[in-house]
């Protein structure tokens, strides 16, 4: 269970940009989402343009007879790792077509030296990012499989950021969640139309800190965001699993909360 829930007819929360963690560099690849009852899927990597540049992308799909839900999974400032590409497949299990973009695709992709990858994220253009997502959801929507309606966005750590912000720019987006991620200007909130879902952990005094100060934000533009902050865990939780059972309680309320705002009982 978690200490604090704070649900708000509205908001983003806001927080400050949260450095990497070396320290957890080393269980990067090993880390893994919640497991689940195994489902098949079939996942593989994708090709699509972005302007004049191609993007790589990981895209898992779910065994279902109807078109699902789809899922944009924004990665960590560790770039692509095993940890996107699990949590992607989960989220296939659970029954969406998820995808998973490198944003450092432009830059060659995400080199094997989580130091490098850091460094080059660190470089990108915030609005070439954005660019590159909404090649990311224009190439979702282009697959049979695919509900065009319901596209919703996740993001870990930079990519929970990310995933803030895109939300800021993409008015036909249905969904976000943000995991332990800094929030937009609050200036930006007013454009947010998806629904959202922060998730923060109690040991995460940098990206926590700006969380008391959205709630005013939140009311002032009347915004559907709801947010928990878990106990007992730092930033990262979900990758690290440093409490398991808390990480699982985590992972659980991303899948309700998709269900609840891409899935409407109406499969088509």
């Amino acid at each position: 269970m978690a200490s604090r829930a704070d649900w708000w007819t509205g908001g983003l929360a806001v927080g400050f940009c949260v450095g990497a963690m070396l320290a957890a560099a080393a269980v990067l690849l090993s880390a893994r989402p919640p497991d689940r009852p195994s489902a098949d899927i079939h996942a593989e990597y994708v090709k699509y343009l972005s302007g004049r540049d191609t993007i790589t992308a990981y895209l898992a799909y779910p065994e279902r007879a109807d078109r699902a839900p789809g899922v944009v999974v924004i990665h960590e400032i560790f770039g692509m790792s095993d940890f996107i590409r699990q949590t992607t497949e989960q989220l296939a299990r659970e029954g969406f077509v998820a995808l998973a973009p490198d944003l450092l695709s432009r830059r060659g992709g995400t080199p094997a030296s989580t130091d490098s990858a850091r460094k080059l994220i660190g470089g990108l253009n915030p609005d070439t990012v954005t660019m590159d997502v909404d090649a990311t959801v224009g190439y979702l929507k282009t697959l049979k499989a695919v509900r065009r309606d319901r596209i919703g966005v996740i993001g870990f750590c930079w990519g929970g950021g990310q995933s803030f912000r895109y939300a800021t720019n993409n008015a036909s987006l249905r969904a976000f969640v943000v995991c332990y991620g800094p929030g937009p200007d609050a200036s930006a909130i007013a454009r947010v139309r998806a629904s959202g879902l922060g998730v923060y952990a109690e040991n995460d005094a940098r990206i926590d800190a700006g969380l008391a100060d959205v709630a005013a934000a939140v009311r002032q533009y009347g915004k559907a965001y709801r947010y928990t902050v878990y106990p007992g865990v730092g930033h990262g939780f979900l990758r690290t699993r440093e409490k398991p059972e808390v990480a699982d309680s985590a992972w659980s309320a991303v899948v309700r909360f998709f269900r609840e705002t891409l899935e409407d009982g109406r499969r088509r």
